[in-house]
């Protein structure tokens, strides 16, 4: 007999409000507050890649050191969270091989997040490449804090029955933090995952549930909106949504703690129609 309902979550600017910067690598600028799927898709063959670690050692590490290198000598992985058409780690590597990008870009993007959240409860790093071009145009840097209906959503959909879990293209080091916060166990969490993971995941929860609930608010949950039963965009984060994206979308709220009522009524209707 299946389970009722699985609610998934996006992390980023779904649970968590978001802070985002990026390094302009040619020109040296900051770019304050951007959607980093949106720069993803300004060209064909960009890829955001996000570092699955602890980002201490570029506090540590020589200013000079390449990005390449940072990563090798303190064992910490990559992986694609969204990319603008079909692009592979491998090729995504062998660009970072090539670039100049170091960690002081990395530093400058950090302090820059740090400054403006002092009190992040979130913090994570990365980078743009372009295959088309072979370059690395932009070095990121998030930070966020959950959002104050955050335990409370994710408590009374418990409650209620539901199975949670969280669906995001940010590494497992910060989803670990956040789902050890909220109560989610590990094994109900998929990191580093590309919009077409998000999708898939969500059609194999539809095997496993009567109804399956994805909520998400960027571009890269776009897919998994439309596999869903019921996709619901957020627009807590405050910042414009492409119309796309809210045309993908069955619900669209403007607090997390509102999933609980669309779940309670789900329930309702399933327990009106036994």
């Amino acid at each position: 007999m299946q389970k009722r309902v699985a609610v998934v979550f996006d992390s980023a600017g779904t649970l968590l409000r978001m802070y985002r910067v990026a390094k302009e690598v040619a020109t040296g600028i900051i770019l304050d507050n951007v959607q980093t799927t949106l720069l993803v898709s300004e060209k064909p063959r960009r890829a955001l890649v996000v570092m699955n670690g602890a980002l201490e050692g570029t506090i540590l590490s020589c200013p000079q050191m390449t990005f390449h290198d940072f990563l090798g000598k303190y064992g910490i992985s990559i992986g694609i969270s969204c990319s603008s058409s079909s692009l592979e780690l491998n090729e995504a590597y062998g660009i970072i091989q090539k670039s100049s990008v170091c960690v002081s870009d990395i530093r400058d993007v950090i302090s820059v997040v740090r400054g403006r959240c002092p009190d992040v409860f979130y913090l994570a790093a990365g980078i743009i490449v372009d295959a088309q071009e072979g370059t690395v145009p932009y070095v990121l840097s998030t930070g966020g804090r959950m959002y104050s209906t955050t335990p409370a959503t994710i408590s009374q959909l418990k409650r209620m029955g539901a199975d949670v879990f969280i669906a995001s293209g940010d590494g497992y080091h910060n989803l670990r933090k956040l789902a050890v916060s909220v109560g989610i166990s590990m094994t109900d969490v998929f990191g580093v995952a590309s919009p077409l993971d998000k999708e898939r995941i969500v059609r194999e929860l539809r095997e496993r549930y009567g109804s399956v609930i994805m909520v998400g608010d960027g571009m890269n949950d776009i897919l998994a909106l439309r596999a869903a039963d019921i996709g619901v965009m957020t627009t807590q984060q405050g910042d414009e949504r492409p119309q796309v994206l809210r045309e993908a979308a069955d619900m669209i709220i403007d607090d997390i703690l509102d999933v609980t009522d669309i779940v309670r009524q789900l329930l309702s209707q399933t327990c009106k129609s036994v």
